[in-house]
């Protein structure tokens, strides 16, 4: 992973599709490179790349976003896609992710979405729960990183901002990821966190169409914000 100060969030890029604009991101040192393998979103990444093409990009940021998976599917695109990094984007309990982490390699880390809504006791209950859920000892810890998104009808991005302040009044206790429209117009706000974000994670701001980036906006988005605040 890129070495950078701790205080400027690392950037991840989801929804990537084409693999000429993977190799532009990689080139950008951008930290991790997010594929959707959730067959019902638009940037369904086995549409466009298989899994031993996938295999052939040697980044150490590779995430897979699974939505309600089962965990032997999960299992098997990780090894044959070399991932380092699952994405847990529906409603997996901490049952199923306490199983999960059993099964992969301890190398790869799990991050763990929580969906925020519009309802502020809403989500700081169902954040609080997440929290709890996590065991006391931090080495057999299921989750190593939690993502923070805004919620929606379906499962997986909406491209809109949620209420950031919200995560002021929470201690988190593992570092996160920021997502939800995240863009240049808004990307200031992240000033009032009092926990600063690990990274960020931009999609479809970023795009000319579901899956095709505009690679030259986030190059400039990551010179211009991505530095010493």
């Amino acid at each position: 992973m890129n070495q950078q100060p701790s205080n400027i969030p690392k950037l991840k890029v989801c929804g990537l599709t084409q693999f000429n604009q993977i190799q532009e991101l990689m080139a950008m040192n951008v930290d991790f490179l997010g594929f959707i393998f959730y067959e019902k979103s638009p940037r369904y990444v086995l549409n466009h790349l298989s899994l031993e093409e996938i295999s052939t990009i040697h980044h150490h940021g590779k995430t897979g976003v699974f939505v309600n998976e089962d965990a032997d599917t999960i299992l098997k695109i990780v090894q044959k896609a070399g991932l380092h990094f699952v994405q847990l984007h529906g409603d997996e309990n901490d049952r199923f992710i306490g199983e999960l982490r059993q099964k992969l390699d301890p190398e790869v880390k799990i991050i763990k979405v929580i969906r925020i809504g519009e309802n502020d006791s809403e989500t700081k209950n169902k954040i609080l729960q997440t929290f709890n859920q996590q065991p006391a000892t931090s080495s057999l810890q299921p989750i190593s990183y939690y993502l923070f998104d805004t919620d929606g009808k379906a499962f997986g991005g909406t491209g809109k901002q949620f209420d950031w302040s919200l995560l002021n009044d929470l201690t988190i206790p593992l570092p996160y990821f920021l997502s939800g429209g995240i863009s240049e117009e808004n990307i200031g706000n992240i000033d009032v966190l009092y926990q600063q974000p690990f990274a960020l994670d931009i999609n479809s701001k970023f795009e000319i169409a579901p899956g095709n980036k505009d690679t030259s906006r986030i190059k400039k988005f990551k010179a211009q914000y991505l530095k010493d605040r």
